[in-house]
């Protein structure tokens, strides 16, 4: 006979309670680092906008000329100094101050050229190209010579002298382009180079041209000249007249005691409102009625 087996009852299982993994909490200080590093950011990206900006670069640039200008200008000439609406040096010891252009300087707002003034230096005269040679009349010479006097500016015309051409014919096709009124420069004659002549023959030019302007307008010319050309081949022949010396970047004129100059062209490198290039700058030898005085009658 079997052994009867036993039934066992199944034991009850204890339930296992899940564990939820606790949340990392981060740190107050590692919030505080994050927070930091984010107005660090914004604050390089607004000074790498400031750095960047071509306003900035405008300010520094002023900021670095002017004190260059400031350095440069230390234990120089007092009567000598930068004035910076005009680009250049001026002697300012000179009362009337002017410009000579021609057609390289273009169409000029002569007006503009009029109002323009920085402690109380402003432009009161112009020499205007008017011919060279024989057959050349400068494109802008008619205008400049209409629109200058309108804007209250006092006008003298001028020609450049060639030594290999006659004198006379010259002075002949100057006249023909060229009618002076009362209250104008005496006219000029611009003689600077040889042209390959020799000193002789263009001084007998040069007097023939002088001569012929003389005798039909009852006026005697002006001559401009570089100063180096002027000692080394007009001075002591042409005495008598009055003389427009160029001597560039210096505090005064050094042409001697003996020369007797009436203009001094100082620079060429102005820069002169209503003018779109740069333009060369004179000064006269003298005070309002000296200039008066020199005017056409």
């Amino acid at each position: 006979m079997s052994t009867p087996v036993k039934k066992t009852t199944p034991s009850k299982k204890t339930p296992v309670s899940k564990v939820i993994p606790a949340k990392k909490r981060t740190p107050a200080n590692k919030k505080k680092q994050n927070s930091f590093s984010v107005k660090w950011k914004i604050a390089l990206a607004g000074f790498l906008l400031v750095l960047l900006s071509p306003f900035y670069y405008g300010y520094v640039i002023k900021c670095f000329t002017s004190t260059w200008r400031w350095i440069r200008d230390m234990g120089s000439d007092p009567h000598y100094r930068t004035f910076k609406s005009f680009n250049i040096r001026i002697p300012d010891k000179y009362a009337i101050h002017g410009i000579d252009v021609s057609s390289y300087q273009g169409r000029i707002d002569w007006h503009k050229v009029k109002n323009m003034t920085e402690d109380e230096v402003h432009i009161s005269f112009a020499f205007i190209k008017a011919t060279e040679g024989v057959v050349i009349v400068d494109p802008y010479f008619q205008r400049n010579w209409r629109e200058g006097p309108k804007a209250g500016i006092i006008c003298g015309a001028y020609h450049y002298f060639r030594p290999k051409a006659s004198g006379k014919w010259q002075a002949v096709f100057f006249l023909q382009n060229v009618k002076t009124e009362k209250g104008d420069l005496p006219m000029a004659v611009d003689v600077e180079e040889l042209n390959g002549v020799a000193p002789e023959k263009m001084r007998a030019e040069l007097n023939a041209f002088l001569k012929y302007v003389e005798a039909k307008t009852k006026i005697k010319p002006i001559i401009y000249s570089g100063l180096k050309f002027y000692q080394d081949n007009l001075e002591g022949y042409f005495d008598d007249y009055n003389l427009w010396i160029a001597h560039y970047y210096q505090p005064q004129l050094n042409a001697g005691s003996t020369t007797k100059w009436s203009f001094w062209q100082h620079s060429d490198k102005a820069k002169v409102s209503g003018i779109n290039h740069v333009t060369d700058f004179n000064a006269f030898n003298g005070d309002s009625v000296a200039f008066t005085k020199l005017l056409v009658k």
